[in-house]
């Protein structure tokens, strides 16, 4: 079994940046999938949400796997992580803090990147085993609201501002304590074309490696 701390990190180290591709189809992962890791990406992450999402793992991990770190997002449940691994997937992300299912992600060799909004929640998601915590939703919060958990959270976890972040905002995050960002409809959104799509990525690549 592959260790998934050392996984992430290679992965994140690489570009502390991860991909939420909500609505992505696997007819077109691939293409995608493509303009994303050509721009630098390495972490990928298909929201169960999505049609046939699955698929789009499947699809994914086989083409990319050895160059990028593919799984789900919005997994609620341990029987979905089961899928997600069966899928091909080493990244299981939460909106929320489950410990149950952050548990069974540990288990199962994979990463567990839960979503968090408080101290507790954020202290909970590292006892059960998280790899790293994303602060969700950024756009609820603030970089202050930030600031003062990193002044309490472990020094060493690694935390993604995810929601409405953009270029122009990872600055401001990043100098709080954000070592990393979770991209969603500022990247992708069902249906953008795959062009449009690497241009983005390019920006976001750029901006967070200027950091």
């Amino acid at each position: 079994m592959t260790d998934p701390t050392a996984t992430f990190a290679r992965a994140f180290a690489a570009c502390p940046l991860v991909a939420v591709l909500r609505g992505l189809t696997p007819g077109e992962s691939e293409v995608v999938g493509d303009a994303l890791v050509e721009a630098g990406f390495t972490i990928l992450e298909v929201p169960l949400n999505s049609p046939d999402p699955y698929d789009s793992i499947a699809r994914l991990a086989r083409r990319y796997g050895d160059k990028a770190l593919v799984g789900a997002g919005t997994v609620l449940t341990v029987s979905q992580v089961a899928q997600v691994k069966a899928a091909g997937g080493e990244l299981v992300v939460s909106p929320n803090v489950d410990t149950a299912v952050i548990a069974a992600t540990v288990a199962a060799g994979m990463v567990s990147l839960p979503g968090y909004f408080t101290p507790s929640e954020g202290f909970a998601a590292l006892a059960a085993g998280a790899h790293g915590l994303k602060l969700f939703p950024a756009e609820g919060a603030s970089p202050a609201f930030l600031k003062a958990q990193r002044a309490v959270l472990p020094k060493e976890t690694k935390v993604l501002a995810v929601g409405g972040i953009t270029p122009e905002l990872m600055a401001e995050w990043r100098a709080v304590g954000a070592d990393g960002f979770g991209l969603g409809s500022n990247l992708y959104r069902a249906g953008k074309p795959a062009a449009e799509v690497a241009a983005d990525a390019a920006r976001f690549v750029a901006a967070v490696r200027a950091l």
